[in-house]
């Protein structure tokens, strides 16, 4: 693994009985800012398996320099391989501008678990702009949305004020299951929901007040997923990795990277 300031990449040490990793991404200054373009770079091999988890959560702000911040995730799992990205929230703060990217490529038998919680502002504060975009592809493209949130120039009229958007409400969440089977039709709850895709995978989304709240619809979103009781399970626990290839780099234009 390589990783630069300000993602540090910190594997789980000690023996385990489980053929898989665990790692922590530790943000070791303050990120992302104005100006900023973050990459972390995340490479599955043949039957490896990956748990990637944030430690804190990732607040969103205002820079010195021209122009917004912009952060980027790229996952490529072959046959046979699994990751489950598991970030803290992102805290988008008046006056910031991000953007965050997620683009995973998975052979036919690969397995994805990615969550991403959106906390709009922080409290008693308007949130700046903020836009998301997931792409995965397997075989073809599973899944491509957008989202843009957020006016930096405090606009009055944006899909987080509107009771057709986010109904008030200001934490969004969303996580992208590629595991095995899917439900055999949408499921919902209060405030959450899980659709199968067309060609393969299911979303599962999640709205309320606060990130507690988001986190327990997302929790129950994944139980009626048919690989619940694999993926609540192996959240839960610390894994090592055994005989199989995982590559894990994070990067900050014109900073250097280092091994781990």
């Amino acid at each position: 693994m390589r990783s630069a300031t300000p993602l540090t990449l910190v594997p789980a040490r000690g023996a385990r009985s489980d053929a898989h990793a665990l790692v922590h991404l530790v943000s070791s200054i303050t990120a992302p800012l104005g100006g900023d373009e973050l990459e972390l770079r995340i490479t599955v091999g043949p039957g490896a398996a990956l748990v990637l988890r944030g430690v804190a959560a990732t607040v969103a702000l205002p820079g010195h320099r021209p122009g917004g911040s912009r952060s980027r995730v790229l996952l490529e799992v072959a046959e046979g391989g699994s990751v489950e990205h598991l970030p803290e929230p992102t805290v988008v703060t008046a006056r910031a501008d991000h953007e965050a990217v997620l683009e995973a490529e998975l052979a036919e038998g690969a397995r994805l678990r990615a969550r991403e919680v959106l906390v709009l502002g922080r409290l008693g504060e308007r949130p700046g702009r903020l836009t998301t975009t997931t792409s995965v592809r397997r075989g073809g493209p599973l899944l491509r949305q957008s989202l843009t949130i957020g006016d930096e120039r405090g606009g009055p009229d944006t899909v987080d004020t509107s009771p057709a958007g986010l109904a008030g409400r200001r934490v969004i969440g969303a996580e992208v299951l590629c595991w095995g089977e899917d439900p055999a039709g949408p499921v919902s709850g209060d405030w959450w929901s899980l659709v199968p895709l067309a060609r393969g995978g299911s979303l599962a989304t999640a709205l309320g007040d606060t990130v507690i709240e988001v986190e327990r619809a997302l929790t129950g979103a994944c139980g009626s997923h048919p690989g619940s009781s694999e993926l609540l399970t192996r959240s839960r626990a610390r894994f090592r990795a055994d005989g199989h290839t995982l590559r894990v780099r994070s990067h900050r234009p014109g900073g250097s990277a280092q091994d781990r």
